[in-house]
């Protein structure tokens, strides 16, 4: 107890409450986050429309995978988009719709359906009698009026582009003056056009209507086959960057009407 005295040395920490406290972190944070999405708002407003489309592209399929036909990533009255690996499964619900027809077995012959390097070839194939337009005419009869309807309903669901074609065989058209095979090729595919578009076929979809007359013939080796006698609709491909274009601009879109309201 005779030794000097150890020296204690306290030493207090003061506490900055009130107006020198943390919580003014927080609001700060809270404004710079605010004034950085506004910054975002502005920018994108004027930045050009690829930039934007590839943005909001991303935010709206992060993991690139809306491409794939009957995606979960569209929404709600959106079309899905049908690129170059999905033809063989849209060949598939095509032809699963088709069998379902009442008349099914009535011409289940004279439809082919498959993929080409263009595009998913739909052929309505005529019969010595007439199966989808009666002989010499260019208006579907009842048939062709069932099954265009049928796939304009099927096919208007899609942004991919259509092109028609009219085919005829060899046999010279004895019919009216001045009217021969490249005109009622013309006529038989503008009717079929005319016709899919009041049943869902979109008015920007069409991208070609042709008449071809003998020129094409499916069976080249006998021109006077009345299969060579056919109405082609080609489901054109959409690639999988332009399908995500197509995405994402109605989704710009969207946003910029949003935004002017």
């Amino acid at each position: 107890m005779d030794g000097p005295r150890p020296i204690i040395v306290i030493k207090k920490k003061a506490a900055h409450g009130g107006p020198h406290g943390g919580a003014w972190k927080v609001a700060y944070a809270d404004f710079v986050t605010a004034m950085m999405a506004l910054f975002i708002v502005l920018w994108l407003l004027n930045t050009s429309k690829p930039v934007r489309e590839a943005i909001a592209g991303y935010f709206r399929d992060p993991s690139g995978t809306a491409d794939k036909l009957g995606t979960s990533t569209t929404g709600p009255g959106e079309r899905v988009v049908v690129a170059k690996d999905d033809m063989t499964k849209l060949k598939e619900e095509l032809e699963k719709a088709i069998r379902q027809m009442p008349n099914f077995e009535k011409f289940k012959d004279q439809i082919e359906i498959k993929v080409t390097p263009e595009g998913l070839r739909i052929e309505l194939l005529e019969s010595a009698t007439g199966t989808f337009f009666n002989l010499g005419n260019s208006e579907p009869n009842e048939n062709g009026k069932e099954l265009l309807s049928l796939l304009a309903g099927e096919l208007g669901k899609l942004p991919n582009k259509i092109s028609m074609e009219g085919h005829t065989d060899s046999k010279p058209f004895n019919g009216k003056r001045n009217y021969g095979n490249w005109e009622l090729s013309v006529d038989r595919s503008n009717s079929a056009r005319r016709l899919m578009q009041q049943k869902g076929l979109g008015d920007k979809q069409v991208a070609q209507v042709r008449g071809f007359a003998d020129q094409l013939l499916r069976k080249p080796e006998d021109p006077f086959d009345p299969s060579n006698r056919r109405i082609s609709l080609i489901v054109q491909y959409t690639d999988k960057q332009d399908a995500q274009e197509g995405r994402t601009a109605q989704v710009v879109k969207k946003i910029e009407s949003s935004e002017k309201k």
